[in-house]
């Protein structure tokens, strides 16, 4: 069984509430989960000590038996000190798909085909009969 570390949603329509918590990655995100380490309200202004209520010895416990925090976790886990957070970086995400690619080559090459004629000329005008 894969654990994670994630957030589960509460609240109500538009005033969201969430629990931090342990969960087996296949239930889903508001479901079964093994335990309630933790709540975030990010209607809090930031510096309020109620926006993010976790805690760290359950959450190092959960980490140390194998459990994945999400990407917002890990941020969490970054700011508490309990694990390091470094931003992803995929650089690979921002290229084209292959049909792009292909469009895009396709747009370049026809537009190398209308400039052609128009440099490679003499300069002068043909002349009319």
């Amino acid at each position: 069984m894969s654990l994670k570390l994630r957030l589960s949603r509460g609240g109500s329509k538009k005033r969201p509430f969430y629990a931090i918590v342990v969960a087996d990655s296949h239930s889903p995100r508001d479901g079964r989960f093994i335990e309630k380490i933790g709540t975030f309200n990010p209607l809090l202004p930031k510096d309020h000590a109620e926006r993010l209520v976790l805690q760290a010895e359950r959450a190092e416990h959960w980490l140390k038996a194998g459990a994945q925090p999400t990407d917002r976790v890990a941020r969490f886990l970054g700011e508490k000190g309990l694990r390091p957070y470094t931003h992803g970086n995929n650089p690979e995400r921002a290229k084209p798909g292959k049909k792009m690619a292909e469009r895009a080559e396709a747009r370049r090459a026809k537009a190398e085909a209308a400039d052609a004629p128009a440099e490679g000329g003499d300069g002068a005008a043909p002349a009319e009969a």
